[in-house]
Formats: structure tokens, sequence, C-alpha cells
């Protein structure tokens, strides 16, 4: 009898495999190796048929080139930069990620931290909790009502889009920036479009980032985009950590520029100890520890997502070792 196929899971996923052996039992061998470096996948994967890969560290020609006789390699999440898509193109291997699980988390996450910064709500948390100020609202004003304010949305894909549903609903004024989306989707969506992000960081009170981490994106958002907002203003990165340079981002919420800042992505993650925006949230005698908002990469998670980029992620794998044609190529 022939041995089954070998897919390998690199990092992050480890036993029990119960989602992907749902989804794989019978079409192949599914093992994790649970490395948190690439130089552990020495050895590991030469021979695997297909290989899931998640965020841990970079998945790079050094490790592609070693792959034997892979069909697909798999991204169980909406993020591929840290795969070296166009050296597996070159040898023939599809990349394909899972695009749509974490859509509603995500833009969840990106609206419940711009509601709790604009609100007041955990900068008087931060505050009080330690002592400071008196038992009131005074330390937050000025707090203006939302109803009406211009939040602004970097890239309106799948979640982009989500976000700016649900700020809506709260009655802002939502305007986005894509110059890749077709014409007539702002109209579809009752949103405004701007040409331009100078455009949108000069009008909006939040600016919620929403787009991939390309060569086009990477420091999109840095010293001198923060200062073409209004003061005062909000930034929420959930979108990918090298989109945002979160140094520029303390220094603004230090000076008073921005009023709060929200992140969940950082590009280095976990953070160094040396990291600005690391020291910043640790202590509490920084001028920008009572208006930031720092989480670890986990706006996508919730335990149904989790079922279900696995399940999709697997799914995939299935249709590229029975030779069907794959739904989420990226490459």
């Amino acid at each position: 009898m022939a041995a089954l196929p070998k897919v390998v899971i690199t990092d992050l996923i480890v036993e029990p495999l119960d989602y992907e052996r749902r989804i794989l039992d019978g079409h192949a061998e599914v093992i994790a190796l649970d490395a948190r470096s690439e130089d552990e996948l020495i050895g590991q994967i030469e021979d695997a048929d297909a290989v899931m890969v998640y965020h841990y560290f970079r998945f790079t020609r050094a490790s592609i080139e070693r792959l034997e006789r892979c069909r697909v390699i798999v991204r169980p999440g909406v993020g591929y930069d840290g795969i070296d898509c166009a050296f597996a193109r070159e040898r023939g291997i599809p990349v394909c990620n899972v695009p749509d699980y974490g859509t509603e988390e995500v833009a969840d996450s990106a609206l419940a931290m711009a509601l709790s910064l604009t609100r007041g709500s955990h900068f008087l948390n931060s505050r009080l909790r330690r002592g400071i100020g008196e038992w009131n609202v005074d330390e937050a004003l000025p707090l203006p009502r939302l109803r009406g304010q211009v939040y602004g949305i970097v890239g309106c894909g799948r979640i982009g889009t989500a976000t700016a549903l649900r700020a809506k609903a709260f009655g802002f004024d939502v305007v986005f920036y894509d110059p890749y989306l077709a014409d007539g989707v702002d109209k579809a969506l009752g949103l405004r479009r701007v040409d331009t992000l100078e455009e949108l960081l000069r009008e909006s009170f939040v600016v919620s980032i929403h787009c991939p981490l390309t060569e086009e994106t990477r420091g999109m958002v840095g010293a001198s985009e923060i200062a073409e907002m209004e003061t005062g203003a909000y930034l929420v990165n959930n979108a990918r950590g090298g989109v945002v340079d979160t140094d520029a981002v303390v220094e603004a919420l230090s000076c008073g520029q921005l009023a709060g800042a929200g992140i969940d992505v950082l590009e280095q993650e976990p953070p160094d100890e040396s990291s600005l925006v690391l020291q910043a949230w640790r202590d509490p005698d920084h001028p920008a520890h009572d208006r930031l908002i720092l989480n670890p990469h986990t706006a996508f998670y919730c335990d149904e997502g989790c079922e279900e980029f696995r399940t999709k992620g697997a799914a995939e794998v299935l249709r590229a070792l029975r030779g069907e044609p794959l739904r989420n190529i990226v490459n």
C-alpha cells in the first residue's frame, strides 16, 4: 500500500489536529512541527507534499528551495507577506491563503479600539486605576460627539468594508482610500471615497488601517503622514505592523499630535524588549502610556474563526492533493 502524502504544519498549531484530520484523514498524514524559527524546519519539510505556514517566522527562499515534491503552500490566514510568494511561483508551487475567516472579528476589534479610545474609556481606566485624577470625566476632555466625525478607512477590501459598515452604523461619516477598488463601490456601500491618502489623513478623526503589507504599503504611515492628521486624531492598525511606523506613533502620542492609538500588529512579534512602543505601553510614566492600546496580534481570533481558518486551510490542501482547482491562489 502506497504511503499517504505528507502535510506539514510548520508553526503555531499543535496536537490535537482534530480540525485538519477531519478533512485530511485517509488522504494525508498530518504533522505539526511547532517550530519557532525557520532553522527548525531543516530536515522536516523536504519530503512534504503540502505545507501549512502560520506566522512565527518568515518562510523564505531557503525553505522553499528544499521542498522536493510540494504541491501547495497554504497560509491559513489572510496576510501572506511572510512567505516568499515570488520564489514559490518560480518553483511552480502555488501559495494560497484563507482570506475570509476573520473578517468580522478584525472589523469588530478595530471598531472596539476606536470606540474605547475616542470615548475616553481606555484613558480614564488607565489613569484612575493608578489613582491619577478626580473620579470624573475631566481628565479625558475634550470628548466630542462621535456622530458626524470622519472615520477614515485605508484599504476597503473585505475587512475594511466590514469596518466601514460598523462605523457607519455608529453614525460616523465614513470615508475610504483604496486606489485598487473599482469605481462605484463607494455608491453601493453608501460611503465617501477620496483619491489620495493625504486627503483621507487630513479629514479623518479616526484613521483605521486595513490594507495588506506590500512593497507599496510598507512604511506608508510614518511621521510625515501622522503630521498631516488633525491634532487630537486617532490611529488604529489591525492590518500589518510594517504599514505603520510605531516609533512615530509613540512620538505623536507623546507630543499630543495623536490623542490615542490602538495597535494590534507589530513588524516584529513578539516585540524586542528595546521596542519603543512596548516601553511606552509598559511604563505608566511615559507620556504616551495612557493613550495607547497594544494587543498581541489577536484581532483575528474567535473560537469559531479558529475552526474556520484551520478547516478551510486543510480543505485547500486537499484540493491540491486531489489535483482540483484551488480557490485562493495569491501568487
